[in-house]
């Protein structure tokens, strides 16, 4: 099989050109199969400047008419998938609202509307259907957006698990903000709001497949508001990511690549949960690469480091913030982490599906 060499925000990625493969669960995990189908089928098709980006939402500025000024908008677009419906401090709806809200909110825009689109299987029971709609609503109101549009299709029993939703999210940016990844600099302090794999552990734990019973729940929460604080506090906060598919360490890789730095992390600094930590050494997983929705990394400038940590701990999504690295200039579009016994060693974007289905 030939490949061809084809740069994504500054990540070389050897991309197969054959078009007899066939997707796999890795093509969804966020991590290298992921950026490699939107290298060979996704960006060919379909670039743009602002889908070129590849931030969390894309960033457009309309044209002012009149002499009227008009915003900047984030929009947004996720789909969810995740098995099973209902999982330890979350469900699908619950998921699906804040997953757009704080995709939306990680460009520094206020969240405003959300549309969504239900796939239902036929046989699935209308109570637990209504469940979803009303944890959609109450994420909503938690954020303070409005549900504006939707749509429902209806599939054969089979054909679709039950449930799946896609939702679109728009919000306005305020001038002098200007958030992306590609903005990353030397000397820059790494900020993580709290302990990572809560989600993809509870998710793991509700199939039944940890075999033991821990209290964990997941973390999906919306953020729009802790952030609205940290850009009350700052004018130097230089990239927002939550760390979802793919988790920590995917997107920090993400973050290095389009900002072309290197992103070094202190390792006995990154928070884990003790049940996290027992149920990924028992399953033979990383916790940098498992999935998060409720969190965020800040990459901020040193010298309003501290006061954004003091901000983000009197909230209640940023109690547990703690820095975490630090940015520097080389060697470029790397992950480096400082082990707890000296050493250095890389720390690579995932490479296939750690844990399907999980949003």
């Amino acid at each position: 099989m030939t490949e061809e060499t084809i740069s994504y925000t500054g990540l070389l990625c050897p991309v197969p050109l054959s078009h007899n493969d066939r997707i796999v669960l890795g093509h969804g995990s966020g991590g290298r199969l992921s950026h490699n189908l939107i290298n060979k089928i996704f960006l060919p098709h379909l670039d743009n400047p602002i889908l070129h980006a590849a931030n969390d939402a894309g960033v457009m500025q309309l044209s002012d008419q009149e002499g009227i000024s008009i915003p900047r908008l984030a929009i947004s677009t996720d789909s969810h998938v995740v098995s099973p419906l209902f999982f330890p401090g979350g469900d699908i709806g619950k998921l699906s609202v804040c997953g757009t809200v704080n995709d939306v909110a990680m460009m520094g825009a206020t969240p405003l509307f959300i549309t969504a689109g239900f796939i239902l299987e036929e046989g699935l029971e209308i109570s637990i259907l209504e469940q979803v709609v009303q944890s959609m609503q109450n994420a909503a109101q938690e954020a303070g957006v409005l549900v504006v549009a939707g749509d429902t299709k209806v599939v054969q029993r089979g054909k679709a698990d039950g449930l799946y939703i896609t939702t679109a999210g728009i919000g306005t940016i305020s001038p002098g903000i200007h958030i992306g990844g590609e903005i990353a600099q030397p000397d820059d302090i790494v900020i993580l709001s709290g302990t990572i794999g809560d989600h993809g552990i509870a998710v793991l734990q509700a199939r039944g497949e940890l075999g033991f019973q821990t209290d964990l729940k997941s973390d999906v929460s919306p953020l729009n508001h802790l952030i609205k604080n940290m850009l009350l506090s700052s004018k130097h906060i230089h990239v927002l990511r939550d760390p979802t598919r793919g988790g920590l360490a995917t997107s920090l890789n993400e973050i290095a690549q389009q900002s072309k730095v290197c992103i070094e992390l202190e390792e006995s600094k990154i928070p884990v949960k003790p049940e996290v930590s027992a149920a990924c050494e028992m399953l033979g997983f990383d916790p940098l690469y498992v999935a998060n929705e409720g969190k965020l990394i800040a990459i901020v400038a040193p010298q309003d480091a501290e006061k954004i940590l003091d901000v983000m701990h009197s909230t209640q999504y940023g109690e547990d913030a703690i820095v975490i690295g630090r940015v520097k200039a080389v060697p470029q579009s790397r992950v480096l982490m400082r082990t707890m016994i000296g050493s250095t060693r890389v720390v690579d974007m995932l490479s296939g599906e750690l844990l399907p289905r999980i949003c």
